[in-house]
């Protein structure tokens, strides 16, 4: 048998939520587990846009969401986190006590008094187009995501979606790649009304090839793609020379074993009051885009002031007779020492 680690806290999610967590409870002299389905810390920042600009973080004009987990990494360093990735929690027992049993599906055990679910929108998996043997391309010519936009260097790019990441990747690798083609359905976009217009733009100018029409057949051999088979608009067929290809379809979005955690989910998210932060279960709290309320706003930034207030309300879950005094880093030696700065 696996030896059970007890801990006070374990988070659930090693996106930018879950990390910022770390540093708040951190401060309050509160050490986390922190357990993720990917293989890797950064969440959706760093799994599906590393190299994507993000420009509403406070203090950073512009960051990629690998540099923004980049920072949050070096912020958390002095608190020493313990990750578990490329696991999933696959099941949850409250003790007697009141504290919680989790185990993963590699046979991970903790024995926890919090539970902080920074899950975003759970686990989530890329919609793939009905396309016969698409699988035998995928991770080679086929790609869900952009992790880096040098591997797309001087190919020819078949884009195929009509939403933000379809028209985001369009404008990104333009520049990057031989020549990018944008397909989509009909002349009609869900993307940021901007990016359509620069978009529009590129084709006007002879930069960007744009196709209404569907996919219906790969051409190649051995996971390399040749070619794309495609059905346009108006009934024709027609065939675009591809080396690679990036369906944006969306996500399908999956909360896996926290779905039956008795959490009362409305629409696959989890309510919680808005002074800690806290589902209907004591004890465990719920940050950032899997959590639910009046006015809740899916930012990132939202995401770290539910991290602070969950922090605050944790410790006095952890020890009620706890008195905590409220303290700024900017002029706090003691917390300037934990953070070696002092």
């Amino acid at each position: 048998m696996t030896e059970t680690i007890t801990t006070d806290v374990v988070i659930v999610g090693a996106g930018p939520v879950g990390l910022f967590a770390v540093f708040e409870l951190g401060l309050l002299d509160i050490r986390a587990h922190v357990v993720d389905i990917l293989d890797k810390v950064g969440g959706q920042c760093a799994e599906l846009y590393p190299e994507k600009p993000i420009y509403d973080i406070p203090g950073l004009p512009i960051v990629t969401g690998q540099g923004l987990t980049d920072n949050l990494m070096e912020q958390i360093k002095p608190f020493h986190p313990t990750f578990h990735l490329s696991e999933m929690i696959a099941s949850l027992e409250k003790t007697e006590d009141g504290r919680f049993l989790l185990t993963t599906d590699a046979g991970t055990r903790f024995d926890a008094k919090v539970i902080v679910i920074a899950a975003g929108g759970g686990s989530f998996q890329p919609k793939k187009p009905p396309i016969e043997g698409i699988d035998a391309y995928e991770a080679n010519s086929v790609f869900y995501a952009v992790r880096k936009m040098d591997v797309f260097r001087g190919k020819n790019v078949l884009i195929v979606g009509g939403g933000d990441s379809a028209l985001d990747w369009t404008l990104n690798l333009a520049p990057v790649a031989k020549r990018v083609t944008l397909m989509h359905r009909r002349d009609a976009f869900r993307a940021a009304p901007d990016s359509v217009n620069k978009m529009r733009a590129l084709v006007e100018a002879g930069t960007v090839d744009l196709v209404f029409g569907q996919v219906t057949g790969l051409v190649g051999k051995d996971g390399v793609l040749e070619a794309v088979e495609a059905k346009l608009s108006d009934g024709k067929s027609h065939t675009i020379a591809t080396d690679a290809m990036l369906p944006f379809f969306g996500l399908t979005m999956k909360l896996g074993p926290i779905a039956d955690w008795g959490l009362n989910l409305e629409e696959n998210l989890i309510p919680v009051d808005t002074e800690k932060f806290e589902t209907t279960t004591p004890g465990i709290f719920a940050i950032g885009d899997i959590n639910a309320y009046p006015g809740k706003l899916k930012l990132i930034l939202s995401g770290f002031h539910e991290a602070a207030l969950m922090a605050q309300a944790a410790a006095r879950h952890i020890d009620p007779s706890r008195r905590i005094v409220f303290q700024y880093t900017t002029s706090s030696t003691n917390l300037q020492k934990k953070l070696g700065v002092a």
